[in-house]
Formats: C-alpha cells, structure tokens, sequence
C-alpha cells in the first residue's frame, strides 16, 4: 500500500511538462543553432523595412498602394519560415529519399521557363507568372536540388566506409548532374544564376574530398566555357553591354550604365550614418531602378549609412560563419557537403550583389539573400536555413 509520504513525493515531483521537454537537453529547441536563426530573422527584418522604403511611393508599381510590397515581403518571408520548419522536420537524412523527386521537380520547372509558360521580367526570361502580383523563378529551387543531390552521389559509399573520398566515378555522375540544369538555365539565358550555381558546385567539390584535380579542372573549364558564351553569342545584347559598362563605367553612364551609377551616389551620399529611414533622397525620388530587388543595398547606404551597410554585411557573416561551424562538424560527409554548398550559395550571391551596387562587381540581376524582395529567392533561402538547422541538430549537445 501507498504511503501518505510517497504519495506526497510523487505528487510534488510530476513527470516533466510540456516545457520542461521542449526545453530538455535532447530538444529541438536546444539543439537548433540560435544563433543563425537570430541573424536570419534579424536580417530578413531590415530587408522588410529596405523593401518598404524602396517601394512607397512608386505608384507606377504599387498601383496607389504603399504597403502593396511590404505586405507581400511578409507574406513571402512567412511562407519562408514555415518552409524553414518544413525541412528541419524532414531532417537532412531523410531528404535524401526524396533528392530524385525534386530534382526532377527542380528541371521540369526550369524547362517551363522555355515554353509558353515563362516570362521576361527585367530582361531575364526566368519566370512563370502566377498571377495576382506573384511570380516564380524555378532556378531558385535548382540551387537546392543541385546541393542535395551532388551531396547525395558524393556521400554515398564514403558514409557507407566503403570509401575514404569520392572516386572519379562518383564525382563524374555528381557534375553529369549539375551540368544538366545549368545548360538549361544558360539556355535562357540567366547568367546570374549560372554563376551562383557554379560557386555551389565548386564549393561542394572543395568539401567532398574530391581530387584537387577536379577542382582545378572545373575552375579552367569555367574559364572556357565563359569565353565560348561570349564568343558564340549566347548571351542577350543587354547582358554583354552591362559587362562592358563594368569594364567601362564612363561608357555609358546615362544607359546601360545608369544603375551602377545611381546606386553609387545614393550609397556615397549616406555617409557613416546616413540620412535616416525613409529619409533617402535618391531613394525618395526614385533614381534608382529595382531597388527593392537587386539594388536593396544602396538604400542601406543612403539611409543607414556605412554603419548600416556594415551591419547587414556583418549579418551575412554570422550566417557564413555559422554555416561553416555546422558544416565541419557534421556526423557524415553528406551534411558536410549540404551546408558547404549553402555556405558557398550565400558567400558568392551575397558577394556578388553588395558588389554590383557597389561597382566592383558586374550586374548580375541577382538578389541579397533575405534583404531583397522576392518570393521564389526568399522560399529557397529559407529551405537552406532549415537544412543547415537540420544538419546542427544531428550533432551532440557539445557541438
């Protein structure tokens, strides 16, 4: 029988709570790394308020509605999150079982980019039209599908023990498998994305283990490959003038040139501090086209100044640093590999944009990760935030 003390002692000391398992040493939310998610949201915030001071008063484009792409900014970074839930729940294990799925997913969409189907925004035939002021650029999702997948060949038999490092077979069927979707994005042509899909690619090879002769080979078949889409004439007519305008910024600074242009002023009139929040002149006036896009940066540096821009720089940096942190820790070869690849995804695009609105880096037509509008960007980079979250929560609690 039960004594009066015993019942006492199980009745004061219950089996844990419902916080007390959230909170548990094993938990979801103590293994997540805070950190990351932090800079993230925090990140995806000051885009919020860039993409809103960018957009309130260009009623050729908000049809009379201010809040016409905040709303839609939040609504997009929403979806995001819950898509960065979606694939820590999956976990980056069990999204190996569905690699073939979304790669074919990932080629079917870009295929459709080609056909009736696909629009030209800005100049880049990359888009599917979805309506209701929402379209979708399906080689945001070929930068996933290409990490996945290359980390799945890649990982396969050394995970197993059967390997030490990836063989030339293996590494031969993982770029077969990025080629195909790069020739098609070429075929549009998107040069932006096809530069960001090469520093993945790269990237990944770097952390497989592969033969430092692949990575050698591919950099000089990069090299060559850029001079044959020059020389055959793939790329559109404004794609090779907004080179020429980088190699030549004086060429034409009221045409092909203009951007850069404007973008520069309106950051080199910030100062260290800016002129405040919705207080940008060049902003205000709309000197600067897309610069709720691919532009975002330069109202950074008009109206938060150089400690601003730095800010949302050092952003990035944690996000990187994290990313790094995750991937060399990794129990196996394939989350090695899957947060390689994010790191390099965001490290080149990140680059890449903040330097075309600075001028030292060509117009790509390429968006800053979490900071410039966007739905189909803003969905794939969240994704790459749940992977790397999933990859983290497969180490101990030491880690």
């Amino acid at each position: 029988m039960m004594s009066a003390n015993s019942y006492s002692v199980r009745r004061f000391t219950p089996e844990r709570s419902t916080m007390g398992k959230l909170f548990a040493r094993d938990s979801v939310v103590r293994r997540m790394d805070w950190l990351l998610f932090l800079a993230t949201i925090l990140l995806c915030f000051i885009g919020t308020l860039l993409v809103y001071s960018a957009t309130r008063n260009r009623t050729s484009l908000t049809h009379g509605d201010q809040y016409y792409f905040l709303i839609r900014h939040v609504m997009n970074a929403g979806i995001g999150l819950a898509l960065c839930i979606g694939a820590m729940a999956i976990g980056h294990h069990r999204m190996r079982t569905i690699v073939p799925f979304f790669y074919a997913l990932s080629i079917l969409g870009i295929l459709a980019v080609l056909s009736p189907l696909g629009s030209t925004v800005n100049g880049a035939h990359s888009w599917i039209i979805i309506g209701g002021g929402f379209s979708l650029q399906p080689s945001e999702f070929v930068k996933i599908s290409i990490i996945i997948g290359m980390a799945m060949v890649l990982s396969a038999r050394v995970d197993a023990g059967d390997q030490e490092h990836p063989d030339h077979r293996r590494v031969t069927q993982s770029l077969a498998l990025a080629a195909l979707p790069i020739l098609i994005i070429l075929m549009m042509p998107d040069l932006g994305s096809v530069m960001v899909l090469g520093a993945i690619v790269l990237g990944v090879l770097l952390a497989s283990g592969a033969s430092t002769r692949w990575v050698f080979g591919l950099i000089a078949t990069g090299i060559v490959g850029s001079l044959l889409v020059w020389q055959l004439g793939i790329l559109d007519k404004y794609q090779i003038d907004r080179f020429a305008a980088f190699a030549n910024p004086a060429l034409d600074p009221s045409g092909v040139g203009y951007n850069t242009s404007q973008a520069r002023i309106a950051i080199g009139s910030g100062g260290l501090l800016g002129k405040g929040l919705f207080h940008g002149s060049q902003t205000t006036g709309q000197f600067v086209p897309e610069q709720q896009t691919d532009f975002v940066f330069s109202v950074a540096g008009e109206e938060l100044g150089f400690v601003g821009g730095a800010f949302i720089v050092l952003l990035v940096g944690v996000i990187l640093w994290r990313a790094c942190t995750i991937a060399r820790n990794a129990t196996d070869l394939y989350g090695t590999i899957v947060a390689a690849g994010v790191v390099a995804w965001f490290a080149f695009q990140s680059f890449e944009n903040i330097g075309m609105t600075l001028g030292i880096m060509p117009v790509t037509g390429i968006p800053l990760p979490f900071v410039s509008y966007g739905g189909s960007s803003m969905f794939a980079n969240f994704v790459a935030i749940g992977m790397l979250q999933s990859v983290k929560m497969q180490r101990p609690m030491s880690a």
